[in-house]
């Protein structure tokens, strides 16, 4: 990668980095895109969170940044205003800088879900859904699944004041799914899903414990990820064991330099 003067700069902001690979598909992308443009990845405290969204306005050859794990909801507070996606969803994803300096928060996790499982022939019109997982990334992918045309969606979160909070602001967009919450899988009904996805961070390191139990899973049963970092997470593991399809986290990541190259600006 040749970077000059003239090369816009992003970055992207976690509290460790050591699993973000969405900087390196960024500057593929960007490369085949023929934009110059350059990305890396910055680790950055929750106490030091609001300091460096108040530097990145001062930084004129910055064109936005990418935001993930924990600072998503976060975000949303940091920045000078929110597109609509970001707004329904509560948390933000990729922000642009504007030439006043300004910060404006928008959200492609959804639309980057939804096309990473059409990319791998997963149709979710229609489909039982069970997605664990009620934080920033998993707003943004209930939104999307119910906007797809979802059949139902049993939400599970340890939390669930979270996933109740989630499921009123579906149901208050006035979208037609039936959504149902729950605290842990014991309270799952019976039957299978078409489709399940793991919406956390378990799996993401060494000895974490399953998000689900592979006694859920049907060989007719689709498991998706969102974490990118290890390809093959466990959950992944078992589910292929059982003759599942399955749709590494990375599959989201893939179309989203050109929806984020559009935000900012830099395509048509």
């Amino acid at each position: 990668m040749r970077i000059t003067g003239k090369t816009r700069i992003m970055f992207i902001l976690a509290d460790s980095v050591g699993h973000i690979v969405g900087s390196d598909v960024l500057n593929t992308a960007f490369e085949e895109l023929e934009l110059d443009i350059a990305v890396s990845p910055l680790s950055v405290g929750a106490a030091d969170l609001a300091d460096m969204f108040a530097m990145i306005r001062r930084l004129k050859n910055v064109a936005g940044f990418g935001v993930t794990i924990p600072h998503k909801i976060v975000a949303t507070d940091l920045v000078d205003e929110l597109t609509d996606a970001a707004r329904d969803i509560g948390a933000v994803n990729f922000v642009r800088r504007n030439e006043d300096g300004s910060l404006t928060g928008h959200n492609v996790d959804g639309e980057g879900f939804l096309a990473g499982l059409t990319a791998h022939g997963v149709a979710v019109s229609g489909a039982s859904i069970l997605q664990i997982g009620a934080g920033g990334v998993g707003r943004a992918i209930a939104f999307a699944l119910v906007g797809a045309g979802a059949g139902q969606i049993h939400l599970v979160n340890r939390d669930m004041a979270k996933a109740e909070e989630l499921a009123h602001a579906i149901r208050a967009r006035g979208m037609p799914v039936e959504i149902h919450v729950h605290a842990s899988e014991d309270g799952l009904p019976r039957e299978t899903f078409d489709l399940v996805i793991n919406a956390t961070a378990l799996g993401m390191h060494e000895g974490d414990a399953l998000p689900l139990s592979p006694a859920r899973l049907v060989a007719s049963t689709t498991v998706a990820e969102v974490i990118m970092a290890p390809v093959k997470t466990p959950l992944l593991a078992e589910a292929e064991a059982i003759g599942c399809r399955t749709v590494p986290g990375i599959a989201m990541m893939q179309p989203q330099p050109l929806l984020v190259a559009r935000f900012l600006g830099l395509v048509a």
